[in-house]
């Protein structure tokens, strides 16, 4: 599971805000748990986008991938700093970087592909608008949006996954975080007290509210693979290394 993790440009933009870890936001073992990593992701990343407010911004973003390298993750009441940039382009995609840190030393590392879409969903192309706000900080590299992770093998143990309403946003998707719960779950039956040290996520097709969803999940060594399918086709792709 390699992912570059590059630092911020010296020039360009950069975002940061705060979160107070709550009590719904953690495991267990008061642990913050992946799905509230991938809200706090989502959220500065719309935040960032908002604080831009240029009127010619016409589209939305949607998730690719996410991969995460992460350290001793914060707990409840825990203040977490987040900071987020632009590490690269492609045509009518975007990698944003983000630092999750307490008392200033990070405790999490992600990178992420966003597909910039039109108001009907199709992929666009990135306007100038972007490269003035993004550009400086992208500083010419260019990344793939190409996914990574590997199809179920034919052994993989597999169950029903309950799509609840409350999975799916505004935006009739479902959300970001509800990806990572199947993941969280999974983890809780295959590897009890296990701590995720890096992960990753991949978003193939989506899921539709009558879709009947199929949870399959692998285990080698150290590594969890979890994949959500329906109708034999597989939604999305998650990978986690558990210590």
């Amino acid at each position: 599971m390699k992912h570059e993790l590059v630092p911020p440009s010296e020039q360009g933009r950069r975002f940061a805000t705060r979160r107070r870890v709550r009590l719904g936001d953690v495991n267990g073992a008061n642990r913050l748990r992946l799905d509230s990593v991938a809200r706090y992701l989502q959220d500065v990343a719309s935040d960032d986008v908002d604080d831009v407010a240029d009127p010619r911004v016409d589209g939305a973003w949607v998730l690719r991938r996410t991969a995460l390298s992460l350290g001793d993750l914060p707990r409840y009441r825990d203040d977490v700093e987040l900071m987020t940039f632009c590490s690269g382009t492609g045509s009518r995609w975007a990698e944003r970087r983000t630092t999750l840190a307490v008392g200033g030393a990070s405790v999490g590392e992600a990178v992420a592909i966003w597909v910039y879409v039109d108001r009907a969903g199709r992929p666009a192309r990135l306007g100038e608008w972007f490269l003035e706000h993004y550009g400086g900080a992208a500083a010419g590299r260019k990344v793939s949006g190409r996914l990574l992770l590997p199809a179920p093998p034919a052994d993989a143990q597999v169950r029903p996954w309950p799509v609840r309403a409350s999975d799916f946003d505004v935006l009739r998707h479902v959300n970001n975080a509800a990806y990572w719960y199947a993941v969280e779950d999974e983890m809780a039956r295959r590897r009890p007290g296990g701590v995720p040290t890096h992960a990753a996520l991949e978003h193939r097709a989506a899921i539709e509210p009558d879709d009947q969803v199929e949870l399959r999940s692998s285990v080698d060594g150290d590594t969890l693979t979890v994949w959500l399918t329906a109708d034999g086709e597989v939604r999305s792709s998650a990978e986690v290394r558990v210590g």
